[in-house]
């Protein structure tokens, strides 16, 4: 393919009639990815390691082909097939032997956000335009930011939802027939490392962008915290409005000092502390905006208060610093504060984010197993210090010791879970030898919360918290940080009984996986 028909390649209405193009992975990201080409008019290729039963039905309907087996190496269909464009699904890493072989050829590698950004104009709004786009990503809180603030650009009046890293796949939101105003977009540490690969004319130029923190995560994916790091930075480039940015996390900001934005987009700031101008904040328990109002030397505009987020379950010191974040994203789209306020009224947060599953006895079970990483875990022990600390699972190559001498060391006792509980003892030994430690030895994912919450109900007594939030991620015994969440609720449940009396709050089933960072 030449490059001036690859670069023509910006719009749904080109000409993709019959363009070569394998799709690596069929998960719901690659069903989506298949599913739009397919649709295009381009000749689809799926390869993958294995497939679900209904899209391997579904892949022939489409119009697509199908090829499973081992990816070890390339395989011969793929090399005959000689794609002029490859659309990876985000689970392939930079090191993966498809991706290596296809940088060295003359095909084109691009993520879905890419093509999800080439073919948005298929359905336009009232005044021809395409939807705006508002970018998420760090390594934690992602989840929380985009949900709030598409809450808020909903609250507002505009059409919007939240998509990509979260669940709904961004090329089947530019499909939608009805159309949106925004698209509050989450990306993965993986989906920002192909979009770093981007070599069009017309690259992805977000609204407003966030990174809302950065710690060492997935380093197993991308090699090092440097690379995890630069992928990161590419959510902020080429914005027009706002690049909002964590003023307590000096990672952030110099990821906006270094990155290529469009002239006139503005750096703004959140935190917990008083704001300056061009900055979200806190003063005397009022959470302000003194970035989107004409007179922010002097003044600021009420968002919300600490005491009403408290009466709303949203008052932990990160889900605060979330919600300064959305707010700035809604207000660079001009939402009101009083339709801020609203969305927040309505919010609720996500099964297994600091999830109060039970009391009873004096004793309050939290369940925080989306701290799938030291930093998410750190948020929770700070929102409850002292706590009996459920740790430990797959670590994806983080060091946990300075979690453990630092917000660890408060903890009235540590319950160690998972396959990596040596690295996890052993900071405890080195870094917090005063804590007792407990580890369980179970090998049966259906024993593992009964020990748990066996272990914990021996240690926690009257006004104490255990909390689990295990700073890993849940695979090595559990299908995902959900199905742990869930098994360490019921096994409370058991345990406290029906009848207690004291308060037993419902959590939901989903079925979603780890997200990556």
């Amino acid at each position: 393919m030449t490059p001036d028909r690859l670069h023509a390649l910006t719009s749904w209405h080109a000409d993709w009639k019959g363009l070569r193009v394998a799709v690596l992975g069929l998960s719901v990201t690659g069903f989506s990815a298949a599913d739009t080409l397919a649709e295009l008019g381009a000749d689809v290729l799926v390869v993958t390691e294995k497939a679900d039963e209904e899209y391997a039905r579904l892949i022939p309907v489409i119009g697509a082909r199908l090829w499973t087996g081992s990816l070890d190496d390339v395989p011969q269909e793929l090399r005959d097939f000689a794609p002029e464009v490859v659309v990876a699904s985000p689970g392939f890493a930079p090191q993966h032997p498809l991706i290596s072989w296809i940088r060295e050829s003359d095909a084109a590698l691009w993520g879905d956000i890419e093509l999800a950004w080439r073919v948005r104009d298929k359905v336009l709004r009232p005044d021809g335009s395409p939807a705006d786009w508002v970018l998420v990503t760090g390594t934690n809180g992602k989840t929380t930011t985009t949900r709030l603030a598409a809450s808020m650009l909903v609250a507002g009046g505009l059409r919007a939802a939240p998509v990509g890293n979260i669940g709904t796949p961004v090329l089947d939101a530019v499909r939608d027939p009805g159309g949106f105003d925004a698209l509050v977009v989450e990306l993965s540490s993986h989906q920002l490392w192909y979009l770093g690969l981007q070599e069009g004319p017309d690259p992805v130029s977000p609204h407003a962008a966030v990174c809302l923190n950065l710690a060492d995560d997935h380093l197993e994916w991308h090699g090092s915290f440097e690379a995890y790091r630069d992928a990161k930075a590419h959510v902020y480039d080429n914005t027009r409005v706002a690049c909002v940015y964590n003023k307590a996390d000096a990672a952030t900001r110099a990821m906006v000092e270094d990155a290529e934005v469009v002239e006139g987009a503005r750096a703004i700031g959140f935190d917990l502390g008083v704001p300056g101008p061009s900055d979200l904040g806190v003063v005397d328990g009022i959470l302000v905006d003194r970035a989107f109002l004409e007179d922010r030397r002097t003044s600021a505009l009420e968002l919300t208060t600490v005491d009403e987020l408290a009466g709303l379950g949203l008052a932990a010191p990160h889900i605060a610093a979330n919600i300064l974040a959305a707010a700035a994203l809604a207000r660079s789209l001009d939402i009101a504060p009083a339709a801020i306020r609203d969305a927040l009224r309505g919010f609720r947060l996500d099964p297994h984010r600091i999830e109060v599953v039970a009391r009873h006895e004096g004793i309050t079970w939290v369940d925080d197993s989306k701290a799938t990483n030291p930093h998410a875990a750190a948020s929770s022990l700070t929102a409850y210090p002292g706590a009996v600390w459920i740790v430990g699972g797959l670590l994806k190559g983080v060091d946990i010791g300075d979690l453990v001498a630092g917000r660890g060391a408060q903890a009235k006792a540590a319950i160690v879970i998972g396959v990596e509980r040596e690295a996890v003892v052993s900071a405890f030994s080195r870094h917090a030898p005063a804590v007792p430690v407990f580890e369980v030895d179970a090998d049966e994912t259906e024993e593992v919360m009964t020990r748990v919450v066996e272990l914990a109900a021996g240690v926690a007594r009257d006004g104490d918290v255990v909390l689990l939030a295990p700073a890993a991620a849940s695979f090595d015994q559990f299908s995902s940080y959900a199905d742990r969440g869930r098994r360490f609720a019921a096994a409370v449940r058991e345990r406290i009984g029906t009848g207690a009396g004291d308060e037993h709050d419902a959590v939901a089933d989903p079925s979603d996986p780890d997200h990556p960072a």
